[in-house]
């Protein structure tokens, strides 16, 4: 009798104890950052709000993507999340692009765009067959893409970046604003340039006003453009006017009474933006969007007002990765090689 006594009085001991320690450290808990352990808690960076980049990468021009996301990734410390849209046969590419340079360390997803939507909503035209490329109208599709942000960056791809996205991702947007672009009359540089070169930066540019659909608008010919390569979109506002939605239709319109062709200044993804936004956007700061870098071969801007830029648009046709083109060296800076040697730049040399 006596042994089963002490193994009973052991065993009650043992529970007493167990019991004690762990009210102890309940008591005298050891703060979690002193332990050598792994705490299941977001990191400051993770706890950020995330600033979504949509831009695209498509077939023949991808170093433009990859230069532009490198200088975006280079200039800021904010938590960029790059959604970089691109056609089934592209995506491989652009991802092992990424995940085999120096980019390997971003945050991105890749999206597919189905070229499918624009069915019966792309009018032929063979003078710039260019912008009819599909990844042109991804902008028009931007609550498709992007599920749970409720605002969004769209940048072109031939831009590059000098400032801190952070800057461009805090624009103030108007109440029942779905956008916010920059004007095209905003610099007088500009104005200079549009002289020199011939540019349009009036609806005048962009809209044929012999089409009575079109003077029906009762917009001026002489309101001043805005370009639609970098803005900062509100997704809340855009389902709820439905902006998609009217694009498509100002898209069918052409379609059906040629209202607008890429033989005029802004081709046929900027003419149904100009129309639906009149008058319901934003602006940004203009030094967040130098554009007409490519407008032509000739024209140069100041090396100081380069400098004070925040990001320069190479939209025209003369593009930093061809020849000829102009400030070649700001653009070429941020370009990184591609691994698989597809890719190459277009220099007098090569």
């Amino acid at each position: 009798i006596l042994p089963f006594v002490s193994v009973n009085q052991i065993l009650l001991l043992l529970l007493v104890l167990t019991v004690c320690a762990i009210l102890y450290n309940r008591v005298h808990q050891v703060p979690s950052a002193l332990k050598n352990e792994t705490v299941d808690l977001e990191s400051p960076e993770e706890m950020e709000e995330e600033i979504p980049v949509v831009i695209c990468a498509a077939a023949g021009r991808m170093g433009a993507a990859i230069a532009a996301i490198s200088s975006i990734y280079s200039n800021t410390e904010a938590n960029v999340l790059f959604y970089i849209v691109g056609l089934k046969t592209t995506i491989p590419h652009i991802r092992k692009w990424i995940e085999n340079s120096k980019l390997k360390e971003i945050k991105f997803k890749v999206v597919e765009f189905n070229p499918m939507v624009l069915k019966g909503k792309i009018r032929q035209d063979a003078s710039r067959p260019e912008l009819l490329q599909p990844l042109n109208f991804v902008r028009f599709y931007l609550p498709l893409l992007i599920q749970k942000h409720e605002k969004v960056i769209y940048l072109d791809d031939d831009i590059i970046v000098q400032g801190d996205i952070q800057e461009l991702y805090d624009t103030k947007l108007a109440p029942g604003h779905a956008a916010a672009f920059s004007d095209d009359c905003d610099l007088p540089s500009t104005h200079e340039m549009v002289r020199s070169v011939g540019m349009q930066n009036t609806y005048m540019g962009f809209l044929d006003y012999r089409k009575q659909a079109i003077r029906d608008l009762g917009i001026s010919p002489s309101t001043c453009s805005f370009n639609p390569g970098v803005f900062v979109a509100n997704m809340t506002e855009w389902k709820h006017q439905r902006i998609t939605k009217q694009l498509e239709k100002w898209m069918q319109r052409n379609v059906e009474e040629n209202l607008y062709s890429s033989t005029l200044g802004g081709g046929v993804a900027t003419s149904p933006m100009l129309i639906v936004f009149h008058r319901k956007y934003s602006t940004i700061n203009p030094m967040w969007h130098i554009r007409h870098l490519g407008w032509s071969p000739d024209t140069h801007y100041s090396e100081h007002f380069l400098q004070e830029a925040k990001l320069l648009h190479w939209n025209g046709r003369y593009k930093p990765w061809d020849y000829p083109s102009v400030h070649t060296d700001l653009w070429e800076h941020w370009f990184i090689p591609d691994p698989s040697g597809k890719f190459k730049l277009t220099r007098p040399d090569s």
